[in-house]
């Protein structure tokens, strides 16, 4: 089977990707992914207390709003908004589900991609579209004795509900903003809660409510008013962002409510104390919760800061030489981001095989091409990850910037396009001279980083500099080869 178009991810990136293509008349596409449903992480994570932390007016896309319910949107409602979204455009015969792609190999000669699946068959496209996003592969530590727990286990990323917590001891690793999430939830029903913190969390006021019947009212009789507070969202990320990318100064005003927030909701000194993050906010991912810190200091809920030594069959060993017993242990421990599209390889021009080319970190050009694999593109890719804004802004902007790809590859009459290796090098030196003066430098241990440092996470700067260098596609930044099989067009660029 061939392809004008293989999308690879059924999540927000791949979804509003097939929603571009079909749009813009190029119908020859498909979407493939590895599960039986779509919706990627929101699909992927299904703990308790899961909602997400960016307002719902700005979680959404631009061409299409959605009445939500409350300003933070709960997973529910945005696997409804995905599903909503296929069914208005008539994408589900589109979609091809259980299907996990392994190998991607890119043939010169015949300028077409062959893609092997997980169930060994092989289909082929021209070009593909990989959005398979940053935190698809849960980590879980390395420490002593994690297999010889005796009771269950899982990653929060892959939570299993069939295990009733009640009444149940339950240790909970890592302070993230997954277990920021699921904890307050769980400490309802367990018998006791250990929460293994290794560095404490910034965590800032939520301010989510429902919507009144008032102010759903207005948005559905008045589109410009829920643009008008999509805007104000949006302004008010990118203040937040001033404080990441420019200077930790500009971060005063979220200081003080997140101090206020640990001072009120925490009485205990000793307790607050240990709640105190050891670096500049915005190092680590900054979280919004109104109910982490209470949940802390209920009598069944212990926050434990000594570093684990080892589990045990019936609990966790720390290093001050306390067993503290567990009939239940879940993960809170992050993704492999840094390592994107693991396990998928990736083979390109002359054999170049994409992870020797990410040896030493993952980089790309407007973290969407990458040289030596043409026609091949990525949504939410290397130095894409925002701290402060939202993700389908960015998504948008990058969709569009494929499409205007796959539309000069048809205009021009090309077999393929592949950005040039200085374009690519110059973005690159700009993105790491840029992220030194970003608060992910400032010498924590973080998720967007490599282990020697190096940022391949996130964007270094202001979320609309970015859309503004993805506004249109500029040929001039790629090698092109012209497709001899077909007559060239007048102005096609040579290679």
């Amino acid at each position: 089977m061939s392809y004008r178009v293989v999308v690879i991810g059924a999540g927000f990136g791949g979804i509003g990707m097939a929603i571009a293509l079909q749009r813009a008349g190029l119908k020859n596409f498909v979407v493939l992914d590895r599960a039986d449903e779509l919706g990627g992480t929101w699909r992927d994570n299904s703990y308790p207390g899961l909602t997400c932390d960016i307002p719902s007016q700005l979680y959404s896309f631009s061409f299409r709003p959605w009445r939500w319910s409350r300003r933070f949107p709960a997973r529910d409602e945005i696997l409804a908004y995905l599903h909503a979204l296929v069914a208005e455009h008539g994408l589900g015969p589109r979609l091809r589900f259980g299907h996990g792609v392994t190998t991607a190999e890119f043939d010169a000669d015949r300028a077409l991609w062959t893609l092997t699946l997980d169930d060994g068959s092989t289909l082929e496209a021209t070009a593909v579209v990989c959005a398979v996003g940053q935190l698809g592969h849960p980590v879980l530590p390395d420490i002593p004795g994690r297999e010889e727990f005796a009771g269950p286990s899982w990653h929060s990323a892959r939570w299993n509900h069939e295990v009733d917590l009640a009444g149940r001891r339950v240790a909970v690793i890592g302070t993230g903003a997954s277990a920021i999430q699921f904890v307050p939830e769980i400490a309802k029903v367990a018998g006791h809660v250990d929460v293994y913190q290794r560095s404490a969390p910034y965590v800032l006021p939520k301010a989510d409510r429902p919507y009144r019947d008032a102010e759903q009212a207005i948005f559905d009789r008045l589109p410009v008013v829920r643009k008008a507070d999509r805007l104000r969202t949006f302004l008010y990320g990118e203040l937040l962002t001033s404080g990441l990318v420019l200077s930790p100064k500009l971060l005063a005003a979220p200081m003080v409510l997140w101090r206020r927030q640990l001072r009120t909701a925490i009485a205990d000194p000793e307790l607050r104390a240990r709640c105190v993050p050891e670096y500049v906010m915005g190092c680590k991912r900054v979280v919004f919760s109104n109910d982490w810190y209470p949940a802390l200091t209920r009598p069944d809920v212990e926050l434990v800061t000594d570093p684990i030594e080892r589990i045990v069959p019936d609990g966790v060993v720390t290093t001050d030489g306390a067993t503290r017993p567990a009939d239940v242990i879940i993960y809170g421990t992050g993704f492999r981001a840094t390592q994107f599209l693991t396990p998928m390889q990736v083979t390109g021009r002359d054999g170049g095989r994409l992870d020797q080319a990410w040896r030493d970190g993952a980089h790309a050009y407007l973290g969407i091409t990458i040289a030596g694999f043409p026609n091949f593109f990525m949504l939410y890719g290397p130095n894409t990850n925002l701290g402060g804004n939202s993700i389908i802004y960015m998504l948008e902007g990058q969709i569009g910037y494929v499409l205007g790809a796959l539309r000069a590859l048809q205009a021009q009459r090309l077999a393929w396009l592949d950005v040039r290796p200085d374009v690519q090098d110059s973005f690159n030196a700009w993105v790491q001279s840029a992220s030194r003066a970003s608060v992910w430098e400032s010498g924590c241990h973080n998720w967007y980083t490599t282990a020697s440092g190096r940022n391949t996470n996130n964007w270094p700067d202001h979320t609309f500099m970015y859309r503004y260098r993805v506004r249109r596609f500029d040929l001039a930044a790629y090698r092109v080869m012209p497709d001899h099989r077909v007559p060239a067009s007048p102005g096609a660029v040579p290679a």
